[in-house]
């Protein structure tokens, strides 16, 4: 069993977000990645594409996923499955933010909308 104290956990703050990693391979986990995504109200990620699926559970507030063009609204205590592959975007509340708890492959890679690779992101790694 491998712990990771609250104390050891990775944050990586980006323009849009803060992530805090929970777990992750560089963490001691065997492939899978676990991290908490927060976003101030009103704030959105740019549109991209990874390459394993996610699955979201927004903690507290709120999002609007955009995944394909299709605009689904998020509430505290739903669940989001997104493919791999689809072109993507989250958009936080724009009252009361996000706070998300999130899981993925440890390898996953992201590409922007034009296809720029953008390799695994830090908090996922």
């Amino acid at each position: 069993m491998n712990v990771v104290r609250a104390g050891d956990r990775r944050v990586v703050e980006t323009p849009n977000a803060v992530m805090t990693t929970c777990a992750s391979p560089a963490l001691g986990s065997a492939g899978r990645s676990l991290w908490q995504v927060r976003m101030a109200p009103g704030s959105s990620g740019p549109s991209h594409r990874m390459s394993g699926d996610q699955i979201w559970t927004v903690l507290d507030g709120g999002a609007t996923v955009e995944l394909d063009g299709a605009a689904t609204v998020l509430a505290a205590g739903d669940t989001a499955v997104l493919p791999a592959g689809v072109l993507r975007r989250i958009l936080a509340d724009p009252g009361a933010g996000l706070t998300a708890l999130v899981t993925g492959d440890g390898d996953a890679r992201a590409a922007l909308a034009d296809g720029t690779d953008r390799g695994v992101p830090e908090w996922i790694a």
